[in-house]
């Protein structure tokens, strides 16, 4: 195998696979404690939220000190790091959740970033959306046994299980990520001299000055909300529908995304042309799936439909994050394209911070079905703002010196 699929690449992947095996069982039973401890949907919001709304304030600066650092070491550093906070779980309720969830978050910045820019920049550029959907594949396998195991966790009642699983998960993360190697290309670096024709903090205001940052952040920011809003409130949610289950639905959702992201990782536009329709297609899917959870519970839609809205969710995860980040790795400007990535993948992460944070006030003022509603009809707003007439966003690629 060559390219995305080389074992240099495929460490990596494997490595992703570790890391965020953890989250994929803590995103499950965190809300299923913070609910037996009395937490209101609100608390648990919150606590969830705190690992992406810290990670959306790190990422832009990891960024930078990825470019100027190299990976290794810093990928070493957020190994321990995150190894304490996952030790942090296993000793404390939900005040400690939080802080874990915040230091998880920083760690999660700086690992994802050095692994992504690494992809980026080794790649040639017709493989380059193969390797961040790849490496998107990676990170979310987890997803697909992870629930099962929490939920598994969760009916025994015996925690001693989830302590031995964290410490597990933390032993393995550590020996895999000190022994990893990751080589220096040219196009990272750049050093220093380079980053500074560029102020750290000039960067921020190309969020809404950079034609082509500004559309793909905003379609990122609103999709993550329903990403978030999903991941957060389903394991409460489907309480609600007969005969369904969250561990099933996040299940069926990650199988999905996995399938998506290797089957159609060729399909996903590498040109750094805009693709409207491609565009338009993913967000109608993120509406068609939030419509498709709030009829399950409100208007006794079924569990088929249920899980007919896991599907189109694991299809429109697949797809839009790989598609709008390659897209940006060929408009960007070469220098300080690092920070400027991290900003995108911030909107990111504070979407997702908001499906929680935001969506569970929501939830409480109204109901599930309201605030699912609410989010189908966001993605069918970002479907039409998508959509690019005059095919302004279209030779963008052609600007950049390569």
């Amino acid at each position: 195998m060559r390219g995305a699929l080389s074992w240099p690449f495929l460490r990596l992947y494997l490595l992703s696979i570790l890391y965020f095996s953890a989250n994929s069982i803590l995103n499950v039973l965190i809300p299923l404690k913070g609910d037996s401890l009395g937490a209101s949907n609100t608390e648990i919001g919150i606590i969830m939220g705190a690992y992406l709304f810290t990670t959306m304030f790190v990422r832009p600066w990891a960024g930078h000190i990825i470019q100027q650092k190299g990976p290794v070491q810093v990928l070493r550093a957020i190994i321990v790091i995150n190894g304490l906070a996952l030790i942090l779980y296993t000793v404390t309720g939900l005040e400690g959740y939080f802080l874990a969830r915040m230091l998880q978050g920083a760690c999660t910045a700086f690992f994802s970033m050095a692994l992504q820019l690494g992809i980026i920049d080794a790649l040639p550029d017709k493989e380059r959306s193969q390797g961040i959907s790849l490496y998107s594949l990676f990170a979310s396998i987890p997803n697909i046994i992870g629930p099962l195991l929490a939920i598994g966790i969760w009916q025994s009642g015996e925690m001693t299980s989830f302590t031995g699983v964290m410490l597990t998960i933390v032993i393995l993360t550590a020996v895999a990520g000190f022994s990893i190697r990751i080589d220096h290309s040219e196009a990272s670096a750049l050093g220093p001299a380079a980053v500074q024709k560029q102020s750290f903090f000039q960067s921020f205001s190309q969020l809404y000055t950079n034609p082509y940052l500004c559309r793909c952040s905003l379609l990122m920011l609103v999709a993550s909300i329903v990403f978030g809003a999903i991941a957060t409130f389903i394991p409460l949610y489907a309480a609600e529908i007969p005969g369904g289950s969250a561990a099933v639905y996040l299940t069926v959702q990650a199988g999905i995304l996995v399938a998506a992201r290797f089957f159609l990782r060729k399909r996903i536009p590498s040109d750094g042309k805009w693709h409207s329709g491609y565009v338009m297609t993913i967000m109608l899917f993120v509406a068609a799936s939030s419509l498709g959870v709030c009829i399950s519970g409100s208007a006794g839609g079924g569990v088929i439909l249920f899980y007919l809205s896991a599907c189109l969710m694991g299809i429109s995860q697949a797809l839009l994050y790989p598609m709008l980040t390659t897209y940006l790795s060929f408009v960007l400007p070469q220098q300080g394209r690092n920070v400027l990535l991290g900003l995108f993948i911030a909107t990111a992460d504070l979407g997702v911070s908001l499906g929680g944070a935001a969506m569970g006030p929501l939830a409480d003022l109204t109901s599930y079905s309201v605030m699912y509603l609410i989010c189908a009809v966001l993605g069918v707003v970002m479907a039409a703002f998508s959509y690019d007439r005059r095919g302004k966003l279209s030779g963008a690629a052609t600007t950049l010196d390569h």
